[in-house]
């Protein structure tokens, strides 16, 4: 078989394809071999990263899923081509091989092909981790993705697939240490290098370091400026540290740059959304869900933009605001979605829905299948999560739901540190912070309403000058006068 090598994504755009150009031999450089016959199949390979990168279905390129039925017609046979079509239905964590036997085929699939085939080490690795990550086994698919980044620093794939494995375990050090250890590889001048300022500003402020995240995310966006995923660093780094205006400031004055990435706008906006939610302008947040994240998620069913309008509904709800017909509406989404399990952290957004929906039957099979699985999880550490800390945060949300919640405290807060486990980042498992200080504020128990004015002063002292913390320093202090 001829080997073709790959460039790094976005050398190719759609008009030098249709000029003919004769590209595989100008790859050689890279360093990145593809083992196929097919230079079609190369280009649309690279077509396929281009997007990962941008979030973005670029339909100059055929967009996603253009391209990945096109790389398939182009060379059935090309192993990293089933690699990065199938991958990518995994790590959207929509579905699973578990409970879709069309996907479990495609893994299948791809394993045998790798197995019959003269590919080299690097696509063997790939194939590797794929079939790791689609058992639920992240921690070794993001090892195998990062053997593979120890020998081609370049290997933007690789690189992608382990932030978002590391993203779904919340292991934030390693997030940010694996970009870190790959960026003196990338030189200004090679296409996409820009994007991995995103990348990096992203593992910064998980960890904290809130000033260099953002320096390093502005950085990016001064190379490409509709960089989204900057753009959400930036977005982050404002949540965190409660600056409200500046936060809506920057949000408004990018959205014509960061818009345009539909795979990631709605998550922006959920962001924007998150300000007004801070500032008591529940209107506005509102405003910002049903014309554009609801919108998006029924119009693409992502499972990001469908945990962003479940959580975003859920602390409208904790602050005191009638969401119920919106819950209602976001159920007829989640429900098809009660069996999946494929994280602890999407199964407690489709909770919350359940409940505000007050879909009794479907909040007991949603719980009753989660525990199932807990009783036997194989090597599925997602399974595995669920009786350590999933079946635990379930309880405590039904409890919160039956006005229970003083047993809602004694089940949350000695979770409260290991939440991290359960993936997503700071912003999104703040939800849950939440929920523990409103419950703490709501029981009758002292030693509770105590602890939730120490969470509060707590909150304070991180996340300075926030007007939500004041504002439910206050309640509480009403409530408990």
């Amino acid at each position: 078989m001829e080997i073709f090598q790959s460039p790094q994504l976005g050398r190719l755009r759609a008009l030098e394809w249709e000029d003919g150009l004769s590209v595989p031999f100008a790859w050689r450089a890279e360093g990145l071999p593809l083992s196929t016959t097919s230079n079609e199949a190369c280009k649309l390979y690279d077509a396929i990263l281009h997007q990962l990168l941008q979030w973005r279905n670029d339909e100059t390129l055929g967009g996603f899923e253009g391209c990945m039925t096109a790389i398939k017609a182009a060379d059935p046979n090309f192993v990293l081509g089933n690699v990065i079509s199938t991958g990518l239905e995994l790590i959207g964590t929509s579905t699973c091989a578990r409970i879709n036997p069309r996907l479990a085929e495609d893994v299948k699939r791809t394993v045998a092909l790798a197995k019959s085939q003269d590919i080299t080490p690097r696509e063997r690795l790939h194939v590797d981790a794929m079939e790791l990550f689609s058992q639920g086994n992240f921690t070794r698919a993001c090892a195998v993705w990062e053997d593979i980044l120890v020998e081609h620093p370049t290997d933007l794939l690789a690189l992608k697939f382990a932030h978002d494995g590391y993203f779904y375990m919340g292991s934030q050090l390693p997030l940010r240490d694996s970009v870190a250890r790959v960026l003196p590889y990338w030189k200004p001048h090679m296409p996409l290098a820009g994007y991995l300022n995103g990348l990096y500003s992203f593992g910064l402020l998980e960890t904290r370091l809130y000033d260099q995240a953002e320096k390093v995310a502005m950085e990016g966006l001064a190379l490409t400026r509709n960089d989204a995923w900057s753009v959400h660093s930036v977005a982050h780094v404002c949540e965190m540290k409660a600056e409200v205006d500046k936060g809506l400031k920057f949000m408004e004055s990018r959205e014509n740059d960061w818009q345009g990435s539909d795979i990631l706008a709605s998550h922006n906006y959920w962001h924007w959304a998150l300000y007004f939610v801070e500032k008591g302008d529940y209107e506005a947040a509102l405003q910002i869900f049903d014309s554009q994240i609801f919108r998006r998620c029924k119009m693409t069913g992502s499972m990001l933009d469908t945990v962003d309008a479940s959580s975003l509904l859920y602390r409208l709800e904790m602050e005191g605001v009638c969401v119920k017909d919106r819950y209602r509406e976001l159920f007829q989404v989640t429900k098809p979605h009660s069996d999946d399990h494929v994280t602890i952290f999407n199964d407690l957004h489709f909770l919350m829905v359940s409940l505000g929906a007050k879909e009794k039957d479907n909040t007991r099979h949603l719980v009753e299948g989660l525990r199932d699985l807990a009783n036997d999880p194989g090597d599925n550490e997602q399974h595995q999560l669920a009786g350590t800390l999933g079946m635990s945060m379930c309880k405590a949300m039904m409890e919160y739901e039956d006005g229970n919640y003083s047993d809602a405290v004694d089940l949350l807060f000695p979770m409260r540190y290991k939440m991290l486990g359960m993936g997503g980042s700071d912003a999104q498992r703040d939800v849950f912070n939440l929920l523990l200080i409103h419950a703490a504020m709501k029981s009758e128990n002292k030693h509770h309403k105590k602890l939730g004015r120490c969470l509060l002063v707590e909150r304070d002292a991180y996340r300075p000058n926030s007007p939500m913390t004041s504002r439910l320093m206050q309640r509480a202090l009403a409530m408990h006068a």
